[in-house]
């Protein structure tokens, strides 16, 4: 098991950007999947972002490819988010999440998640 705890939320101006960090707790970080998420109001919860066990694996949403960055951190049990070029469609509750079997992308397979984070992008 593993406990999850998101920060670097906050307002940033459009073209801006932002760092979000997942800290985790326990002693098996490096055999969890992890990946961030968003939910903005009136929307589903959708994948941002997911990073395989030894960070060689990624895979991005198609909005937010070439813009956003994920990156773990086995060492310090930290995942990361790297955001630029924020545009105020972006403006969302960001989660992270980690999951010791993936199958499809989606929020309901992974078992693990932070409180959440938000992050809200003005024009």
């Amino acid at each position: 098991q593993v406990q999850l705890v998101e920060s670097g939320g906050g307002l940033v101006q459009a073209g801006g950007s932002l760092r979000l960090s997942c800290a985790a707790s326990g002693r098996t970080f490096s055999s969890y999947v992890m990946g961030w998420f968003r939910q903005a109001p009136g929307k589903e919860r959708e994948p941002v972002a997911v990073i395989g066990w030894t960070g060689t694996r990624t895979s991005y949403g198609d909005a937010v490819k070439g813009r956003f960055t994920i990156s773990r951190d086995n060492a310090k049990n930290t995942v990361a988010l790297q955001m630029t070029s924020l545009n105020p469609e972006d403006t969302a509750v960001y989660y992270c999440a980690a999951t010791l079997k993936l199958g499809a992308v989606t929020a309901t397979n992974f078992q693990y998640w932070g409180q959440g984070t938000q992050v809200t992008v003005s024009s």
